[in-house]
């Protein structure tokens, strides 16, 4: 990285047991990169004492600079803070559970070397259940749609970017957050390597099914006009579907109409109409979704607020 300074960026949630261990690992692997280095804790209002640990942890190491949120508002949305208070000139963004060990950081650097702007360490290996994968999956196909880079399939939280990429999303101020997506905004220069995966063995992964699933669809519906292609498509298939079944009707009833056919009955119709509405309504639901995401902007919800730090020796 050739003399380049370092942040660290960790977003926290319920891993005060872990904490002292993840900075233990970290600290000589970051002195062995370079002299000058920090790390942000972001404690994303953990219901544990995390907070607690973060604030100890930042008076024994003068490096350490810890962030507490007013309340939970999710991974993305914390890493967002992190970026901005960020004093270095490469980021390197870390789960707090050490599967993603600090000891692959060099890794992600060497090749940030190499010309790239965003590094990601993707895991050889996926240490999860087949649901979570599963999840996992569609959340980064929703990204590959929304990012537009090849890249997308091989994302991870574990990543490494240059500093200066931040400017791209300085007004950003929405709370459905996707660093990913904006870091896109400043680069198209994305690559990403194999690297190490380690499973977790303190604690359970807060990311749940669900909470893939909703940010896959945050995703889609915030940041790309994908879904509404997708009803427009769909929407045409079914116009299609119609003139076809109006062509055959009419043509049943001119061609046999002297050999006592009549026009199929309720049954088919209302089987049609009923497709027709499913269509309908499923074009008006993602129309919905669309409005809903312009609503909340206008509101002008932020997308994270913070409640205290640890700058300037204030430890509250």
């Amino acid at each position: 990285m050739a003399g380049e300074s370092l942040s660290v960026v960790i977003p926290v949630y319920n891993s005060e047991a872990i904490l002292p261990s993840l900075v233990e690992r970290l600290e000589p692997v970051l002195r062995g990169l370079t002299q000058d280095f920090e790390l942000l804790l972001i404690d994303d209002s953990s219901r544990d004492g995390s907070w607690k640990v973060i604030q100890e942890l930042a008076r024994e190491h003068p490096w350490i600079r810890g962030v507490h949120m007013m309340r939970n508002f999710g991974q993305h949305n914390a890493l967002l803070c992190a970026i901005r208070r960020a004093r270095k000139e490469i980021i390197v963004t870390v789960d707090d559970d050490l599967q993603h060990p600090p000891e692959e950081i060099p890794k992600l650097l060497e090749k940030l070397d190499e010309g790239f702007d965003v590094v990601y360490g993707t895991p050889a290996k996926e240490q999860h259940g087949f649901f979570r994968d599963l999840a996992s999956q569609v959340t980064k196909l929703a990204l590959q749609s929304t990012m537009g880079a090849d890249t997308a399939r091989k994302v991870s939280a574990f990543r490494a970017f240059r500093v200066h990429l931040r400017e791209a999303f300085t007004e950003y101020r929405s709370q459905f957050v996707s660093i990913d997506v904006l870091l896109t905004w400043g680069t198209t220069r994305f690559t990403a390597i194999s690297v190490r995966h380690d499973p977790r063995t303190v604690g359970v992964s807060n990311y749940t099914f669900r909470k893939l699933v909703t940010h896959a669809l945050n995703m889609l519906t915030g940041f790309s006009v994908f879904p509404l292609q997708l009803a427009s498509v769909t929407g045409f298939v079914f116009v299609l579907f119609g003139v076809g079944i109006l062509t055959y009707v009419v043509g049943r009833y001119v061609f046999f109409l002297g050999e006592g056919e009549n026009v199929p009955g309720f049954p088919f119709l209302a089987s049609v109409i009923a497709i027709f509405s499913g269509a309908q309504l499923f074009a008006l639901g993602i129309i919905g979704e669309y409005l809903a995401r312009m609503h909340f902007r206008m509101m002008e919800r932020p997308p994270f607020a913070v409640h205290s730090t640890t700058d300037a020796g204030e430890l509250e």
